[in-house]
């Protein structure tokens, strides 16, 4: 991952209201994902926002991810182009596309990582956000939501994913404090995002076209922003543009860091490992049984 730290930049008529950016990365490939953030680097930066991944490429890499743990977070998946199918056994099945949202609250501990499976694209791109959990909820049951993209609310140009907007309320069952977006704007269209108050991190990541905001970010950057609670104005450069964004009130807990794991002190990290583990000696069992298809889209 190369982290580029932003010089700053002087508070100017222009820049009184605009926030400056202060890092960028195009993060580290790995196949046809890009790891563009984790917890031990830019995550102790803009937690509860922890680790993003982009990924994109033929829809049939989706059939290469084994089942993993996850114990203290939650994911969020976002489809950005083409779709993929989801099967759950307490969701249903369905197919989600642009703006679609799969929302995964790990809690104290699950396996996953079959519910997912190729749609009817040839390709496939989108953007695996971690949040850091508060407390409460860090070692709480798992709580799984499957949202096609008409359920969607949008804003303008933006469809809310996580949190409030302008009044507009996601029907993802996220911990308040934190908003995450997915907007589209067409070449040379100019939009200016407001962050609630007290969301004093703020970032973004672009899929496809550039932005000006106002130094320019291309498609496959992440960048991070100066603290504070000011807005950004961005625009989408020559071509029509695809990014997410994301602000929150900080995170006010260190990072216990495990494999596949994000808690908020050592204590709650031992429970969700043990949980972790008790999971996954079950799930070995269960799927040494003759009787059983293998098919376990999640483990609980």
């Amino acid at each position: 991952m190369t982290l580029q730290p932003q010089p700053h930049i002087g508070a100017t008529r222009e820049t009184v209201t605009q926030r400056a950016i202060s890092y960028r990365t195009t993060g580290s490939g790995h196949g046809s994902i890009v790891r563009l953030m984790s917890p031990s680097d830019l995550g102790h930066l803009i937690k509860p926002f922890v680790f993003l991944d982009l990924f994109e490429g033929e829809s049939s890499f989706i059939h290469g991810m084994p089942m993993h743990p996850h114990s203290g977070i939650a994911t969020v998946t976002v489809i950005t182009e083409g779709n993929l199918r989801f099967e759950e056994a307490e969701s249903g099945t369905g197919t989600i596309d642009y703006g679609g949202v799969e929302w995964m609250r790990a809690g104290g501990g699950v396996w996953h990582g079959k519910e997912m499976s190729v749609g009817t694209s040839k390709r496939i791109q989108g953007f695996q956000l971690w949040v850091a959990l508060p407390p409460a909820l860090e070692n709480a049951n798992v709580d799984s939501q499957y949202l096609e993209s008409d359920v969607m609310p949008e804003v303008g140009p933006a469809r809310v994913i996580l949190g409030t907007y302008q009044g507009v309320k996601s029907p993802v069952r996220a911990p308040a404090g934190m908003n995450y977006l997915l907007v589209t704007l067409r070449a040379g269209e100019t939009w200016t995002y407001v962050p609630p108050s007290g969301h004093e991190s703020l970032w973004l990541s672009v899929s496809r076209g550039s932005l000006g905001a106002p130094n320019l970010v291309d498609a496959g950057e992440m960048v991070i922003f100066e603290p504070g609670n000011g807005a950004v104005t961005l625009k989408a450069m020559h071509k029509d543009t695809v990014f997410v964004i994301g602000s929150a009130m900080p995170h006010p807990h260190d990072l216990a860091l495990g494999n596949y794991s994000v808690h908020t002190n050592p204590q709650a990290l031992r429970a969700g490992e043990a949980k972790i583990a008790e999971i996954g000696a079950r799930l070995r069992e269960y799927l040494q049984k003759p009787s059983e298809s293998g098919a376990v889209p999640v483990f609980k």
